[in-house]
């Protein structure tokens, strides 16, 4: 027989102190057993156990106890368990008054879920193929090609003709006549910037013929009749083997690099090589995209003066010192997304917003949070807001003595601080003066490129993945997001890197980027699910620490930051959140990307939109403003300064209650 233990976490996770129970507890193997292996392995019906059997530390194995049927263990939604992953949110179907474990004694704990962990290796591989399953939609695109022949056949026809009108052009221009090709080039695609591009017949043609089949498989995927999601996979991953399939990726058919070779006498193709072998066995075979090497943290990165006032086994909280002689009465709590490190906010010397916030007169807090580590797995959402933001607003409150706290916040930790606010609320308690939102999604409905990633499949797939790990490992996420922009974060480097033996930049902002972190297993699967695939925070069903979220009980003013070429977090989508916050909104819009987008002191190149209205199209709100020439860090300063109260002594380093623990940066941002 076979036996499943159905264990509510929740439970075990409030019975350990707050929230961070230790994964290895419940399962000594950490391995979560796979019912449809289960199901087949099984010689007869299962026992249930219930998860006071835990303290006898023979269970090597858990399944959620949505998996458990009337006769035993039932294999849903395709084989695999309804909401594999949300193990830490499910109730058990064990009997409540069975206080001892039943066992048959014909058969050990541990020989019984041997059978059931069987399969989980090969499992796990078949996960980390696929993990948007793109293959699949892309079998979609052939299926519904195939059913759309007329339609395929025009493509197909238009594409021959192309190649013909390809080579005649080519012959034109190797006989020096000027002739254009079918498929004008993107004026600013800088793969094709060499000029042997145009001037050569032969790599016009090859261009070209590139070009023409790329628009071939555009034309197939629309002949195909998709629906919008199986659509945007399907072009998501033609896209991306049409970006890998370039010309410009191959020594041979990159015409700048052959002319680096020849002017380098080969030089640069032994470097290039070097460079490729390197990446391939230290750099998971991806190009090198910075030279971290010159940067240290606390020396040139992070080092606006700071100590640690505070820690707890999610977070640090840095003090900065004061750099004026007087300061603002109300204090500056900056809150960072936990999927980077927090100097981002503070990246170097006159590219820090915080030592721009310090030098314009803020006592300014930062919060820092810790990378975590299987042992942190069932570290929840609920957990990131009391023992993360709220208890820096304790802190925070308490060293300065103010009964209000001003939040700057960025991305996901923009989202935390306003589940925050709404928590607040919720219970009728304030604490937080104005709001200041930096690339921060509140309303899921449209995500950006990132929803190609998010769908019922694809959050299976990635809750089974962190199961088994206990997080979300950055890399993966950073893969997730180089892929975004292939051209851009992966292959401009294979061509610069290997192909012309370059060495990737020193930059600052890109050594950040690469120093990544991770998502504990329970925060990640919620997020995922009820933001990304339920929306349940803009449709006020979301519910934490005890209480319900309603985004229009959030009175605070709020600044929102949008940078126009975020792929992340979409301007538009962004500019959703001023129709759920209850308080007065001013939505800029700013120069930059979804990084770049933060790090934007004063420079020539800088500008931001306003406007002092907020009608409810953000098309609308955007030809309606006006363009200053300068940074946001700029209007953000002449906002905050007539809400950050009168000018006083800057308060003390910490307290008597919360001493100073080291020297900023601290620990967990080296982890």
């Amino acid at each position: 027989m076979v036996v499943v233990v159905a264990v509510d976490l929740v439970e075990v996770r409030q019975a350990r102190g707050p929230g961070l129970a230790r994964a290895e507890e419940a399962t000594e193997a950490r391995l979560f057993a796979n019912c449809a292996a289960a199901r087949r392995q099984r010689q007869g019906p299962c026992t249930v156990v219930p998860e006071r059997a835990l303290r006898f530390g023979s269970i090597d194995a858990i399944i959620p106890a949505d998996c458990l049927g009337p006769h035993g263990i039932e294999a849903v939604s395709g084989g695999w368990c309804k909401h594999w992953g949300d193990v830490y949110r499910r109730r058990t179907v064990a009997d409540p008054l069975l206080s001892e474990p039943v066992v048959d004694g014909s058969e050990s704990v541990e020989g019984a879920l041997a059978a059931l962990t069987a399969l989980g290796p090969e499992a796990g591989a078949f996960v980390d193929l696929d993990p948007a399953l793109f293959g699949r939609a892309l079998g979609a695109a052939a299926t519904g090609v195939a059913r759309h022949p007329a339609a395929a056949a025009w493509a197909g026809l238009r594409c021959a003709l192309d190649l013909m009108r390809t080579n005649l052009a080519a012959a034109s221009r190797a006989a020096r006549l000027r002739a254009e090709g079918p498929v004008p080039p993107d004026a600013g695609d800088r793969r094709f910037a060499d000029p042997a591009w145009e001037d050569n017949a032969g790599f016009f043609a090859l261009r070209q013929s590139y070009l023409v089949l790329r628009r071939l498989a555009d034309d197939l995927l629309a002949a195909a009749e998709l629906d919008e999601a199986t659509r945007a996979k399907a072009g998501f991953a033609v896209d991306l083997l049409a970006d890998a399939l370039a010309p410009t990726n191959l020594l041979l058919t990159n015409p700048a690099a052959l002319k680096r070779a020849f002017d380098t006498g080969g030089h640069s193709v032994v470097a290039g090589a070097r460079n490729c072998v390197d990446d391939l066995l230290h750099n998971g075979g991806r190009p090198r995209q910075v030279n971290a090497s010159p940067f240290r943290l606390g020396e040139n990165m992070a080092v606006t003066p700071s100590k640690v006032v505070y820690r707890n086994d999610v977070m640090e909280l840095l003090q900065y010192l004061p750099q004026t002689d007087e300061v603002h009465a109300i204090p500056l709590l900056a809150s960072p997304p936990w999927i980077n490190k927090y100097y981002v906010m503070d990246l170097a010397p006159g590219r820090s917003l915080i030592e721009w916030a310090v030098q314009h007169g803020r006592t300014v807090f930062a919060i820092s949070y810790r990378n975590p580590d299987p042992s942190l797995s069932g570290v929840t959402m609920d957990d990131y807001l009391v023992h993360g933001t709220q208890a820096a607003l304790d802190v925070v409150a308490e060293i300065t003595g103010s009964d209000t706290v001003d939040v700057l916040a960025v991305c996901l930790g923009g989202a935390l601080a306003t589940m925050n606010a709404a928590h607040l609320a919720a219970g009728g308690e304030d604490g937080i003066g104005t709001l200041t939102l930096i690339n921060t999604l509140l309303d899921y409905t449209e995500p950006g490129q990132l929803g190609v990633f998010v769908d019922e499949g694809t959050v299976r797939k990635v809750e089974r993945r962190v199961a088994r790990k206990g997080y979300l490992d950055g890399g993966d996420m950073a893969g997730t997001f180089n892929a975004l922009r292939a051209n851009e974060l992966i292959f401009n480097y294979v061509a610069s890197n290997w192909l012309m033996g370059e060495q990737p930049p020193a930059f600052d902002l890109l050594a950040w980027n690469a120093d990544n972190t991770r998502l504990p297993a329970a925060m990640c699967t919620f997020y995922l699910r009820s933001c990304y695939l339920e929306n349940q925070l803009a449709a006020g069903a979301m519910e934490l620490a005890g209480r319900r979220l309603d985004l229009a009980a959030v009175m605070s003013d709020t600044y929102i930051v949008a940078a126009e070429r975020d792929h992340i977090v979409p301007w538009k989508s962004s500019y959703k959140s001023i129709g759920l916050l209850g308080g007065d909104v001013r939505f800029v819009l700013s120069s930059g990307g979804h990084i770049a987008g933060i790090v934007n002191p004063p420079n020539p190149k800088a500008w931001v939109r306003t406007s002092d209205a907020n009608p409810p199209s953000a098309q609308q709100w955007r030809d309606d403003t006006t363009r200053q020439d300068e940074c946001w860090w700029e209007d953000w300063t002449r906002w905050m300064a007539n809400r950050a109260g009168p000018l006083a002594e800057p308060p003390r380093i910490g307290s008597r209650r919360h001493r100073v623990l080291a020297d900023g940066p601290g620990e967990y941002v080296h982890g």
